[in-house]
């Protein structure tokens, strides 16, 4: 077993204790003092921004900061660190959960409340539960006004910490959103350099009593492993993380997402994928300067996907010249602007359908005559953000979504796609 929490401080931005909860007797307040102290001499050192600092006296610290907050471990015995750090962020969503958002101020308000969420939940310096829904009904600020006498919830107790007993809906309903982030990026000379794609599958549930969900996707290791044909509908994910509730074991058997959802919004899986993605939207700019004092540029933008599919709130971010003024800007389609705060010229298009191009033509004077002698390698790239609902770019379809209940109801699923653009960058050199 891995080593247990001595104590567990909250610090102001000034190192002084709002909060010490010791758990096993083998430290004192002084370590946090001692803390901050190796703190402020390694702050000028550049390199050091590790999140674990060990004390010659055989302390070990593991310290985030939240706001104006530093929320500290202190341990004699050999911590899993990743473990203490999760925790120290888990503290965090339950405090903000309970106080709208934590900070110095919030805590003085509230000490009789955090020392109750401590106890509950860290035991002996061992975490234990930290879903601030299911703390949220025993441990009852005035926005949870006890008005019977509180015995701690089933969910404390059993094995889905995550959900509670007795949930009632009059309509049962699942609400899942396939979102895809593309992160791109593509050299002067047209190459893609680099290309991703980050999803995630994003859950709303509103669904009585204590639901089983099966969840199917078009994943190449389950349709061959069913011997299934693929013909490349099929897509490989990498770097999956599930939410707790999934049961791991079972797909570790056979690929099945099998869960009892939490109650509300929660985001059931992330995963990536490294293929080679085609730029969706490709900009092309011409910077052409006709004198010392005037500059023209020509942007194409052209939807590189299927004629069905729709592009909405398109945002194409231009870098121009740090000293232009005049602008003079026509477009074919949506509005632009000049934004001087971002050195750049922002062309809007609300509905970009696929299989169209659009131009944009901007006219700038450039009032000093050094601007034809800036170091061509500061220049930004293009920048674009854009969203193309239901659409997947790397193909993932959510073949089935089951729920099945001990009382029998049907409950209606809801599926949607969006894809939109992550780091999307273009060099222009």
């Amino acid at each position: 077993m891995a080593g247990a929490v001595s104590a567990l401080f909250l610090l102001d931005i000034k190192g002084r204790v709002l909060v010490w909860r010791d758990y096993r007797g083998d430290v004192s307040a002084l370590q946090a003092e001692r803390f901050f102290t190796k703190l402020l001499d390694k702050e000028g050192d550049a390199e050091v921004h590790s999140p674990v600092v060990h004390d010659d006296a055989g302390v070990s610290y593991m310290f985030i900061q939240h706001n104006n907050v530093f929320l500290l471990t202190a341990s004699r015995q050999n911590c899993n660190a990743a473990s203490i750090l999760l925790f120290l962020h888990r503290l965090i969503d339950v405090f903000k959960h309970y106080f709208e958002e934590l900070e110095e101020e919030s805590l003085r308000d509230n000490f009789v409340v955090v020392y109750e969420l401590l106890d509950e939940m860290m035991d002996f310096g061992y975490p234990q539960y930290t879903e601030a829904t299911i703390l949220s009904e025993f441990i009852k600020t005035d926005a949870y006004r006890m008005e019977v006498t509180q015995r701690p919830p089933m969910a404390v107790t059993n094995a889905v910490s995550w959900r509670s007993e007795g949930i009632r809906y009059k309509k049962n309903e699942v609400f899942l959103d396939v979102v895809e982030s593309v992160n791109i990026l593509v050299n002067s000379n047209g190459q893609i350099v680099r290309s991703d794609i980050i999803g995630a599958l994003k859950m709303r549930t509103y669904l009585s009593g204590m639901p089983e969900c099966k969840l199917g996707l078009n994943d190449r290791v389950l349709l061959e492993a069913q011997g299934r044909t693929t013909k490349g509908k099929a897509i490989d994910l990498d770097d999956i993380k599930f939410h707790q509730c999934v049961r791991l074991t079972r797909f570790e058997n056979d690929r099945t997402i099998s869960f009892v959802p939490p109650d509300g919004a929660f985001d059931l899986m992330t995963y990536r994928l490294s293929t080679q993605v085609k730029p969706l939207i490709w900009v092309e700019a011409q910077v052409e300067k006709h004198s010392r004092s005037r500059v023209e540029i020509t942007v194409k933008a052209r939807s590189q996907f299927k004629e069905r599919s729709t592009a909405t709130n398109v945002e194409i971010e231009v870098p121009v010249p740090c000293d232009s003024t005049n602008p003079n800007i026509r477009t074919s389609m949506g509005s632009a602007a000049y934004a001087p705060e971002r050195d750049a010229l922002v062309w809007k298009i609300k509905s970009f359908p696929g299989g169209k191009e659009y131009m944009c033509r901007a006219e700038f004077s450039l009032p000093s005559i050094t601007s034809e002698e800036a170091t061509p390698e500061k220049k930004a790239p293009i920048r674009v953000k854009f969203e193309i609902p239901y659409f997947t770019v790397s193909g993932i379809q959510v073949r089935y979504l089951k729920v099945i209940e001990k009382s029998g109801y049907q409950a209606l699923p809801w599926v949607r796609y969006i894809t939109m653009a992550g780091e999307y960058e273009l060099r222009l050199i």
